[in-house]
């Protein structure tokens, strides 16, 4: 099925010609005109079945006899096929909140996810004649598609390579509304915009995968800290002999690197010993 326009004529021009065969209709029967008077009784009649009034973003289906006349989506007052069925189908935007799905990312941990879908229909034969029930058929898809692309990523990376449902959530959203979009196009409907509205690991793994991520975080900080500190003794010794403040052996430096790594690293404020002898 794919829309089409109905035959429409101004509502007000119907309503006027409804209004005058009718009115000439009873005015031929008080004259004794039966035959007449009641034939233009009967296309008044038949112009009034044609009547109907659109609201705005709203669309109606036209049928007749079973078969489909097109669809009305201008908003006011028409005549369209007198004797027609006339079905309402919203043009709205619209939005759908999924509800929280329990699901296993590509890691195979528990995760749970939900999403908020903004669609709207464009193709109002599609929705009402190729599928049941278009909302439902949204409602589901939406679920579908979400389990699908939750299953394609893991929660989070560690290694910090790769996509993740946690650390990318746009590429998510984008991916996502691509498959929604292929999955309802047989439905005549849009996809405006899928987003994650919720995600966290499941309450069985929650604990040992929060203490995952600080355990990472806390060696990522001290890769960082002994990097910087390695810089700053370097820097250190090649300033003291460059200056020629003191003259360092081999063991002297090694004391000095030491001393320098365990102030800068240590997590906690170094206290000095005052050495007044000598290292030897």
């Amino acid at each position: 099925m794919k829309e089409q326009k109905a035959w429409v004529l101004n509502g007000f021009l119907g309503v006027l010609l409804m209004v005058i065969f009718i009115a000439a209709g009873i005015v031929l029967l008080i004259n004794d005109s039966s035959i007449l008077g009641v034939t233009l009784i009967i296309i008044g009649v038949f112009l009034a079945s044609g009547i109907t009034v659109i609201q705005p973003n709203q669309g109606h289906i036209v049928t007749f006899f079973g078969s489909y006349a097109g669809t009305i989506r201008e908003s006011g007052i028409w005549l369209t096929i007198p004797f027609s069925t006339r079905k309402r189908v919203s043009l709205r935007v619209r939005n759908f909140n999924s509800a929280k799905l329990k699901v296993n990312d590509i890691e195979g941990n528990p995760i749970e996810i939900a999403a908020v879908v903004v669609f709207k229909v464009v193709d109002s034969a599609k929705a009402t004649f190729d599928v049941d029930r278009y909302e439902q058929f949204v409602e589901i898809q939406s679920e579908t598609a979400l389990r699908h692309v939750a299953n394609k990523y893991p929660y989070d990376v560690f290694e910090e390579t790769g996509y993740s449902l946690r650390g990318n959530s746009e590429e998510i959203a984008e991916e996502l509304s691509r498959e929604l979009q292929e999955r309802l196009s047989v439905a005549g409907v849009e996809v405006l915009e899928a987003r994650l509205t919720h995600l966290a690991y499941s309450t069985e793994i929650a604990s040992a995968m929060l203490q995952r991520q600080q355990a990472t975080a806390i060696i990522s900080a001290r890769s960082k800290i002994v990097e910087g500190a390695v810089g700053m003794v370097q820097l250190a010794i090649a300033q003291l002999q460059k200056e020629g403040v003191i003259e360092l052996d081999e063991e002297r430096k090694a004391a000095m690197i030491n001393n320098l790594l365990v102030a800068i690293v240590s997590d906690r404020s170094a206290n000095p010993v005052i050495n007044t002898g000598s290292l030897y």
